[in-house]
Order: C-alpha cells, then sequence, then structure tokens
C-alpha cells in the first residue's frame, strides 16, 4: 500500500503549536507514515510527537525545517500525487477512489495560515471535506479515514508501552516496562 505524508505548512509557533500537534497526532493514529513541519523548527512540536511515539510506539518519521515548496516539487519529481486538503477543492467523496487506486505514495498538504497559489496549482487535488469553513485536523482525519475505509481505527503500533484495551465502560490501560513488538 501507499505510504502517506503528512506536510504541515504555515505553521506559527506562537499561535499553532496544539494545533499542528494535533494534526501530528492524527497523522499518526489514522495511520499516515510521516509527518513533516515545513519552512520552520519547531521542536516542542516535534518532541511532543517523538514523546507519542515512545509511549504509545509506531515508527512515524518526522521532519522539520524543510522548503515546502521544494519538498513538494521533489515529492511530485519522485512520482508521488499531492494531495491539498482545502475547503475549495472537490469533495473528497469524488475524488477519494481514485486516489486510493493510484497506489501512488501520498503527501497530504495541511495549511494553517492563508496558502499560497503554489500549492493549489501544485497539488495532483485540491480535496475539500465540505466547503464551509473547518478544522484542518478534522479535515486530516476524516481524509485519511476515506483512504482506508475505516481499517485506521484498527491499527497497532510497534513498541507500545502503552495499550488502550477497548471496553464498554471505565478504562482498561496495558502497561508495559519494555516496548516490544506486540500483535493486537
Amino acid at each position: 500500500m501507499a505510504k502517506i505524508y503528512v506536510l504541515r505548512i504555515g505553521h506559527r509557533p506562537e499561535r499553532d503549536k496544539r494545533i499542528t500537534t494535533h494534526v501530528g497526532l492524527v497523522a499518526r493514529a489514522f495511520g499516515a507514515h510521516g509527518f513533516v513541519l515545513g519552512d520552520i523548527y519547531d521542536d516542542k512540536v516535534i518532541t511532543s510527537l517523538r514523546k507519542v511515539l515512545k509511549t504509545w510506539g509506531g515508527n512515524m518519521v518526522l521532519e522539520q525545517g524543510v522548503d515546502s515548496r521544494k519538498y513538494v516539487i521533489n515529492w511530485k519529481r519522485r512520482g508521488g500525487l499531492v494531495v491539498h486538503l482545502t475547503m475549495y477543492g472537490i469533495i473528497v467523496d469524488e475524488v477519494i477512489d481514485e486516489i486510493r487506486d493510484s497506489s501512488k505514495d501520498i503527501l497530504v498538504i495541511v495549511g494553517a495560515e492563508k496558502v499560497p497559489p503554489f500549492y493549489y496549482e501544485e497539488a495532483d487535488y485540491n480535496v475539500a471535506i465540505g466547503n464551509q469553513p473547518h478544522s484542518e485536523v478534522a479535515a486530516l482525519a476524516i481524509f485519511l479515514d476515506r483512504y482506508y475505509k475505516g481499517r485506521e481505527l484498527y491499527l497497532t503500533f510497534p513498541n507500545a508501552k502503552i495499550v488502550i484495551e477497548p471496553s464498554p465502560r471505565g478504562k482498561k490501560v496495558k502497561k508495559f516496562a519494555e516496548a516490544e513488538e506486540r500483535d493486537y
């Protein structure tokens, strides 16, 4: 199956650190293979995501400070697909099968502030989760859910030190002294 990386653009550290961290958390939890913080370094965001990976498991690639425009151009040059999540795009249900069927690695662009025209023009798909203002965190979650057809809700992560056991009532948590490969 194709690999999916999420490129966060327009991050403003003083304003967006929680939202950007949540974009990274959703990327991990919903099956993305990598999270890229473009054009800026924000060690607080990356450190938070590393802590989650260490405790909850997973092997997600984390990058920061990359030139977003060059990253997009290189992604396409290597044969990958670029999907820009925007409320101005085509509704996800109208294009998700085509995106999934391409079997190409996917770079999902998630903007923070006003997105420059470059990203609309370079994207293979400008995809909307509805054409109303909404959260980029929600947009990413819905896009990944549609892409994986709900299977991402059953993902397990290698090397987890904490695993939740689903329960109709209360909280059931397994803790492991040492992270190890498990199959839940």
